[in-house]
């Protein structure tokens, strides 16, 4: 008996374990709950023009920098990313169907072909952002894969929105802003 008047708690093994499973367990799961991946334009390159008559087109190899913070590895199916200036469908970029491992980073580079007839609409103010040297561009894209969670697939969504502020003369990156919204597909 201990002072307190009650039976003394005796120490087991048993216990210890079952305690410490609990806060791996925990652990795991918290570090398992899924978070966005990022996304970051990295740069433009242009690769070629192409007269259309009266308006020219640019092809161009956008290099992305992706990065997959979670404990699992990804795979994704082919997907476009739409790219608009001044609310106007400017061009698309192909992504690959591909794969990720967990808790890394990589590089991509989507070539893309940018329609000079989106600029020749908005040619008053394409001609300010020239003068300015600075033009905005939006990018939206929607990519489908699954995770390998232990012995299962789960499925995933993630849209992304893009805001890229550019140097159209130079095409170099001023300024950006990504974001990105993960939707596990439950089903």
């Amino acid at each position: 008996m201990d002072s307190s008047g009650g039976q003394a708690k005796r120490w087991s093994w048993s216990s210890a374990f079952i305690g410490a499973a609990a806060a791996t367990a925990t652990a795991a799961l918290l570090a398992s709950k899924p978070r966005d991946p990022s996304f970051h334009l990295v740069s433009i390159d242009l690769t070629s023009l192409k007269l259309n008559f009266p308006v020219v087109d640019a092809d161009v190899i956008l290099t992305v920098h992706v990065s997959n913070p979670n404990i699992a590895p990804i795979e994704y199916s082919p997907t476009e990313l739409s790219i608009f200036y001044s609310g106007s469908h400017l061009g698309s970029a192909r992504v690959d169907a591909g794969s990720q491992p967990p808790r890394s980073c990589q590089l991509l580079r989507l070539p893309a072909r940018l329609k000079g007839k989106a600029l020749a609409k908005h040619s008053k103010k394409f001609v300010a952002d020239v003068a300015r040297r600075e033009m905005d561009l939006d990018a939206a894209v929607d990519i489908v894969g699954a995770a390998k969670v232990l012995w299962r697939d789960q499925r995933f969504r993630v849209h992304v929105d893009s805001r890229v502020k550019v140097d159209p003369v130079l095409l170099d990156i001023v300024d950006q802003e990504n974001r990105s919204k993960l939707e596990i597909c439950i089903a």
